[in-house]
């Protein structure tokens, strides 16, 4: 039985891959993550500068999801290669993402020059972040016309992969990952976090997020990733890593049924401790067993065409 994937070249030996923003921060936290069995890793998104994020409180569960408000810190684009170069020297058979963000076009086109440097195997675009201000007032990804300019110039400084990280908060995300493939992209990442959304702490009468509003991520929104993936996957020909709420194997099934490659895996983390990664892809392995699947390329996009 096949678990191994193809993806844009470059082979995964299962699946699951560790999404953006969760533990890929350091080298030694992306090398854990392929020890507990993830196939490959996104590291965290990075720009020109070190970021500080937003103050705390930035995460917070609730019955159903996750909100945070992060505020995509990290130490630069710059500083971080040695982290790359730490996890590819221990890592070499399991694919590495590095995730590229900007304030405005130009410094993602830098950013993703130096990116280009580094031992990565793909470039991941995130153009989506729903709670980071920028100079253009709102994310890359909800203008389908930003996209594909944004992604066309970032096509012209790299021949490594790219993968277009896609918003939810749109009216028609197909279409939009459509001018991202036309534009040169190889593949989309979807989806990112949905809102921005909002707690408030009924005794202290405020929001309890610091910076107010946070992204929506966890089990709730896994009906919103399915579908999202669902309408990519009609509209492209490129793959698809497939991301948002995924919590267990049989959630893992479903995205790939609806059209996902590879599995991004970030809050089945917080549920199920490092111990998700394996747990899925069990579960993917005892579902073919028991469906009659030799190939895991055989559940992708199953649900067009049954």
């Amino acid at each position: 039985m096949n678990l191994n994937v193809d993806f844009c070249g470059i082979k995964f030996p299962n699946p699951t891959v560790l999404a953006s923003g969760y533990l890929g921060v350091t080298g030694a936290s992306m090398v854990n993550c392929v020890k507990n069995g993830c196939g490959g890793v996104t590291a965290k998104s990075l720009f020109m500068e070190e970021r500080l994020g937003h103050p705390n409180p930035t995460v917070l569960t609730y019955p159903g999801g996750i909100i945070n408000a992060i505020g995509l810190c990290g130490e630069g684009i710059k500083k971080a290669g040695h982290e790359f170069k730490i996890y590819a020297k221990k890592c070499p058979n399991n694919p590495l993402i590095g995730s590229v963000a900007g304030k405005n076009i130009k410094e993602l086109i830098e950013v993703a020059e130096i990116m280009d440097t580094y031992p990565v195997d793909i470039i991941e675009l995130n153009f989506s972040c729903p709670n980071v201000d920028d100079e253009m007032g709102r994310p890359i990804a909800c203008d389908i016309n930003t996209t594909f300019k944004a992604t066309k110039a970032i096509r012209a400084v790299t021949k490594k992969p790219i993968s277009v990280k896609l918003s939810p908060n749109v009216p028609n995300i197909g279409m939009i990952a459509k001018q991202a493939e036309e534009a040169g992209a190889d593949a989309i990442t979807a989806i990112n976090t949905v809102g921005p959304g909002m707690l408030i702490d009924i005794y202290t009468r405020k929001p309890i997020l610091a910076n107010k509003v946070g992204g929506i991520g966890g089990m709730g929104i896994k009906p919103i990733a399915v579908r999202c993936v669902y309408d990519i996957y009609k509209n492209v020909s490129i793959p698809i890593i497939a991301t948002g709420g995924i919590s267990n194997g049989k959630d893992a099934i479903e995205m790939m049924m609806a059209g996902g490659t590879l599995l991004g895996i970030g809050s089945a983390i917080a549920y199920h401790d490092m111990k998700a990664f394996e747990m899925i892809t069990n579960k993917i392995h005892e579902f073919m067993e028991e469906e009659g699947f030799d190939d895991i390329a055989d559940l992708v996009g199953l649900a067009h065409h049954s």
